[in-house]
């Protein structure tokens, strides 16, 4: 299956990074029709701090940084992303402004979700879909909690 890189990389990150959708090999296969695979050029911004978001990127392979504006350094860097990882997943949730900026430290392979393949999803199958929000909300709430242990702000 195409996507079997992926889905290795995503049962074999680890609880506090992964991303733990309950999907088996049948459901990743299903899930495969409604992603879009994209190479990630070294130094690419996949996401852009304060833009509307309208996608998720689940990461195969390469090695994400995500970052946030900060007064006094520039930039201050929040998390490395490792294969098997999630950005952008508030997308999913409404278009709010991207909460963070993530580059790509090395090449990448992303396999990206839109807003609007998410919406078919839930329309052609409501409990894959569900299963993803699941683990798409657990990722988010892992990272706010995680935020505000670091002191980092939450935009309102």
């Amino acid at each position: 299956m195409v996507i079997d890189r992926l889905v290795q990389a995503v049962q074999t990150l680890g609880l506090e990074e992964g991303f733990h959708a309950r999907f088996d090999h049948q459901q990743w296969g299903v899930l495969a029709h409604y992603l879009q695979p994209e190479l990630v050029p070294r130094g690419t911004i996949l996401i852009h701090y304060g833009e509307q978001g309208h996608s998720m990127f689940l990461l195969e392979s390469g090695t994400l940084q995500a970052y946030v504006p900060d007064a006094t350094k520039g930039r201050r860097r929040i998390s490395i992303l490792r294969p098997g990882a999630v950005c952008g997943e508030l997308s999913l949730f409404g278009s709010a402004p991207r909460m963070a900026q993530v580059e790509a430290m090395s090449a990448c392979s992303v396999w990206c979700l839109t807003r609007a393949r998410f919406e078919e999803l839930t329309q052609r199958q409501p409990t894959l879909a569900m299963e993803l929000m699941r683990a798409a909300g657990g990722v988010a709430a892992r990272r706010v909690r995680l935020h505000h242990e670091r002191g980092v702000p939450l935009p309102c």
